[in-house]
C-alpha cells in the first residue's frame, strides 16, 4: 500500500510523536521512511550581515533535528532518508513528495500559533488542503 512515507520534522517532540506513527507504518508495509527538515528563510535571511551565520545555524538545526529521527528508524530497523530544505515549508514538503513519490505524509498538527494560524492556517493544514497525497495528523 505504502512504499514512501514522509515525515516532516521540526526537531519537537510533535514531531517525535509523529514519526513513530511513520515507523509503524513503515515497518507494517516495508516501506522507506523519508524525514524532512525544512528551513524556513524569510526572517532569517533578511538579518542584515548575519545572514549566512543564521542560515548556517538554521542548516545545523534541520539537520539534528532530522538525524534524530533517522537514528531512531535505523535503531528499528525501518528504511529512511533524511533531508533538510530550505524554503517555505508546506510547499518545500509537498515539492519533496512529489519529486520522491511518497504515498503518505505523517505530520504532528501542531506548528503556527496567533495571527500567522490566523491569516495562513498551519502547515499541515495546507499540506491538507493543497497537496494530492494522503495525509495522517497525528495530534499531540
Amino acid at each position: 500500500m505504502y512504499d514512501a512515507i514522509l515525515v516532516p520534522t521540526d526537531g519537537s517532540e510533535a514531531a517525535l510523536d509523529a514519526a513513530e506513527h511513520a515507523f509503524s507504518h513503515g515497518e507494517r508495509y516495508d516501506a522507506t521512511v523519508h524525514v524532512l527538515a525544512v528551513l524556513e528563510t524569510s526572517e532569517s535571511a533578511a538579518i542584515v550581515g548575519r545572514g549566512n551565520q543564521k542560515l548556517e545555524t538554521l542548516h545545523e538545526q534541520g539537520s539534528e533535528a532530522t538525524r534524530r529521527i533517522v537514528d531512531e528508524a535505523r535503531e528499528r530497523d525501518v528504511d529512511v532518508v533524511g533531508a533538510v530544505e530550505f524554503g517555505n515549508p508546506d510547499r518545500a514538503i509537498l515539492g519533496y513528495a512529489a519529486a520522491n513519490d511518497v504515498d503518505l505524509v505523517v505530520m504532528s498538527t501542531h506548528g503556527r500559533s496567533g495571527v500567522s494560524r490566523f491569516l495562513r492556517g498551519s502547515v499541515t493544514e495546507q499540506v491538507i488542503r493543497d497537496g494530492d497525497v494522503p495525509v495522517l495528523a497525528v495530534q499531540r
